[in-house]
């Protein structure tokens, strides 16, 4: 049984976690977790709290994530910085039976550069009328980045978009596109172009159906993940992923959540919708090993949303564990 790390955070987090814990159970307990208290009263009255959830996970290679409030620092930057974590993967797809804008089938992939761009440096005012800050661009990064969407553009649709703003940011979004496509030639059976990431968030818009794999710097890929998931009609439905690798580009550290935050206006309420988190679980079972039980657990989710077994936030009568009983019922069933 593989062991995982175990972030708790805040707000829903508790529901979350319990939602888990069941699926975890019912599918026979592929992974065992070991628990740490991240909550923002244990990180801010012990500052060993946060080295306690670093370590753990280093050791592991793998953790599961729940929301956590940011007071004073921000546990997500703590574990990017200490474990390296290079890359966060936002998957995005339709769900049948989720009201939504955009009627078209939608099913894409955001590879995001998890370090550099403007959110390295904090910047520092100027006198009264000025402010600067500098803005990062490391190759190693980017190259675990593309070997990354690459791969995965291999069991999709074989085409991965670079999008950057290379004609202003010439230096540092130039170094960019100039990586990903010395990447792209190692990958002969995908198609590789770049896109303005002004022109490429229109087009997302009028079409997304035509895309498959997005790579993109850090801070652009942060405002694409939230606008992608607001095209599906909800982030409460996101699932990410944030990895470290090897020299050879292999990932050795998986770091798993849903990309919904704390949600302290429900927390304790069992309304909360555990969909991000178990589609996040879905992805940890996958890294794990148990690709078969991780796939048929996201499809699960799916399957029940369609179905019209959901929770109040999309037009559902379920709460949380309601909810969680009838995916389990459909996982057990895939």
């Amino acid at each position: 049984m593989r062991e995982v790390a175990e972030l708790n955070g805040d707000g829903i987090a508790a529901e979350l976690r319990d939602a888990i814990h069941a699926i975890n159970e019912a599918l026979g307990s592929p992974v065992s977790f070991r628990p740490v208290d991240w909550s923002v009263d244990r990180r801010e009255a012990t500052p060993a709290a946060l080295e306690e959830g670093v370590e753990l996970t280093r050791e592991l290679g793998c953790a599961m994530k729940y929301p956590t409030v940011t007071a004073t620092i921000s546990p997500n930057q703590v574990m990017r910085d200490r474990l390296g974590l290079s890359v966060i993967h936002r998957p995005c797809r339709s769900y049948p039976g989720v009201s939504k804008n955009y009627l078209g089938n939608i099913d894409l992939h955001v590879v995001r550069v998890a370090t550099g761009g403007t959110y390295e440096d904090a910047g520092m005012q100027i006198g009264y009328h000025s402010a600067v800050s500098i803005r990062v661009m490391e190759r190693t990064p980017v190259e675990h980045a593309a070997h990354f969407a690459f791969r995965l553009a291999e069991r999709h649709r074989h085409n991965v978009v670079s999008t950057s703003k290379y004609t202003i940011q010439r230096a540092a979004d130039g170094l960019f596109e100039d990586v990903v496509a010395d990447v792209a030639k190692e990958y002969r059976n995908t198609t590789h172009k770049k896109e303005l990431f002004d022109s490429l968030l229109a087009k997302l818009i009028l079409r997304p159906e035509n895309f498959d794999v997005i790579v993109t710097p850090n801070e652009y890929g942060d405002f694409l993940s939230d606008m992608v998931y607001g095209l599906i009609g909800s982030i409460g439905l996101g699932a990410s992923a944030s990895y470290a690798f090897t020299p050879s580009h292999q990932a050795n550290v998986g770091i798993f959540d849903p990309a919904g935050g704390t949600a302290p206006d429900i927390a304790g309420k069992g309304i909360a919708n555990p969909s991000g988190a178990i589609e996040a679980f879905g992805y940890l079972l996958e890294y794990c090993g148990h690709y078969d039980m991780g796939r048929g657990l996201i499809t699960a989710v799916h399957d029940c949303i369609a179905a019209g077994e959901k929770t109040g936030d999309l037009g559902g009568k379920l709460n949380t564990m309601e909810y969680t009983k009838a995916i389990i019922v459909r996982a057990m069933a895939n």
